[in-house]
């Protein structure tokens, strides 16, 4: 299954998106910034964290600049009081102090912007903020997918890979391997690659009753798909999979995948 999000010559759907900030000034110039960019909609401001919970519930935006320090409630607070669920919008910190940056982010934020914001760090963020919507989007529909395939619940897991603006549900049993890039995590199939919407750890998770096994900490291989094993050396081996590409494995983790080939 393709799941189309926008062709060429197609604009994306615009990112709604409300800023949360105490400061009128700092509301201002975060606004004639973002309604400048395209592919974003402004579709409110809020001045308080209490009004920022309010606003969220009830306009659903997709993006939430977010203030991080406001009086009687910040903006870690308002994201530690946002209801989890489907129209969960992505957050960015934006704050003229650094020394919460770890916080936010382990509270879910996707980026951490530092006062006065600079233009291209914002659209980045913003566009970060648009790749996981993407992300999110397709995940939705995959679980949805699967539904459909199998009414009776007994489904197969379907894992989301991107290439270009397309994505593709992959089923696991056409899927060889995935291999971590730095932040990208890559599918590879028998004869195209597609970009994960999960984390290596992610998969790992989600795929191991499925014949997924770690054999680097940066790669992850398809039982079913490997066709040769190798010694490199004391501490490594080559793994061939049935496509004839080559894959790294240390010796400890090995040591699992030798033990399921063997009859």
């Amino acid at each position: 299954m393709v799941i189309k999000t926008w062709g060429i010559g197609h604009p994306p759907v615009a990112l709604k998106t409300l800023i949360v900030d105490d400061e009128p000034i700092a509301r201002q110039v975060l606004r004639e910034e973002l309604e400048s960019m395209a592919g974003v909609k402004v579709i409110g401001e809020a001045a308080s964290g209490a009004s920022a919970l309010v606003q969220i519930a009830r306009d659903k935006p997709d993006l939430v600049l977010l203030d991080l320090q406001m009086p009687e409630m910040g903006g870690l607070e308002v994201v530690r009081n946002l209801r989890r669920g489907p129209h969960m919008p992505v957050l960015v910190i934006v704050t003229a102090h650094d020394a919460y940056a770890v916080e936010a982010f382990e509270a879910g934020a996707v980026d951490y912007l530092l006062k006065p914001v600079r233009r291209q760090r914002l659209l980045d963020a913003v566009e970060r903020a648009r790749r996981v919507t993407g992300w999110q989007a397709a995940e939705k529909l995959a679980h949805l997918q699967e539904v459909f395939d199998h009414p009776t619940g007994s489904r197969s897991k379907k894992i989301v890979g991107k290439q270009d603006e397309e994505y593709f549900l992959l089923g696991t049993d056409e899927i060889l391997a995935f291999q971590a890039e730095g932040d990208i995590v890559w599918i590879l199939t028998a004869r195209k690659r597609y970009m994960a919407a999960l984390t290596l750890k992610a998969i790992e998770e989600r795929l191991i009753t499925s014949g997924f096994r770690r054999i680097h900490r940066n790669a992850l291989v398809n039982v079913d798909h490997v066709r040769k094993m190798s010694v490199l050396s004391s501490q490594r081996w080559l793994i061939t999979l049935s496509n004839n590409q080559e894959l790294i494995a240390s010796k400890r983790l090995a040591r699992s995948i030798r033990a399921l080939l063997q009859p």
